[in-house]
């Protein structure tokens, strides 16, 4: 990698945390039932993941959660601290640093992005995004509300219908974006999506 490729990807990963950020300006809708919102930020973790790939998408989410456990208050709802991370929404926040690895990888092995079948980058972002996020985020939540683990889950399913809207808008959006710009996992997939656009 060139000095040039790498001062790219760098200046493309601190775009992608500072979007990370001003998607938590948006505030938090209290559930009421358990103490986790309903926050659009997470959608910023998904366009990590799409357009940075597994190694750039996990860095810009590490620095946004660094940030946050120096004391930034760049949470939804103006939180941040390390005592966030022990809270009920810590388990997702782990997560969060762990979904763009995954998502990243799940692409690349299926060439998701080189394909024309955008329902299969959808499903990865579900299953590696959404559902691993709700299972980590859930068995944190658990033990730290001292509720069982089905419970924890249980209550995760008022945030599916939301997290499946965000989930599918934020694949749509890096496929557009990708689709102008060599901003993301391969170059080819660029390529390939400018040539069925055409």
């Amino acid at each position: 990698m060139t000095n040039q490729q790498a001062i790219k990807h760098l200046t493309q990963t601190a775009m992608v945390t500072a979007l990370i950020i001003v998607l938590g300006f948006f505030p938090g809708i209290p559930v009421g039932f358990i103490p986790v919102p309903i926050i659009l930020q997470n959608m910023g973790i998904f366009l990590a993941a799409e357009l940075l790939g597994r190694k750039y998408g996990t860095m810009a989410v590490g620095l946004f959660l660094g940030l946050v456990a120096l004391g930034l208050p760049l949470l939804s709802g103006g939180r941040g601290g390390a005592a966030v991370f022990l809270g009920p929404t810590g388990g997702y926040l782990v997560a969060w640093l762990l979904a763009p690895l995954l998502i990243g990888t799940l692409i690349k092995m299926t060439r998701a992005t080189e394909s024309g079948y955008w329902w299969l980058e959808v499903g990865i972002v579900w299953l590696a995004g959404i559902l691993f996020i709700d299972v980590v985020g859930a068995g944190w939540l658990a033990i730290q509300s001292h509720m069982t683990l089905s419970a924890a889950l249980l209550s995760n399913l008022a945030f599916i219908p939301g997290d499946l809207i965000k989930a599918t808008l934020a694949v749509f959006i890096a496929r557009r974006v990708r689709a102008v710009v060599d901003f993301g996992i391969t170059t080819a997939s660029v390529v390939d999506v400018r040539k069925r656009g055409k």
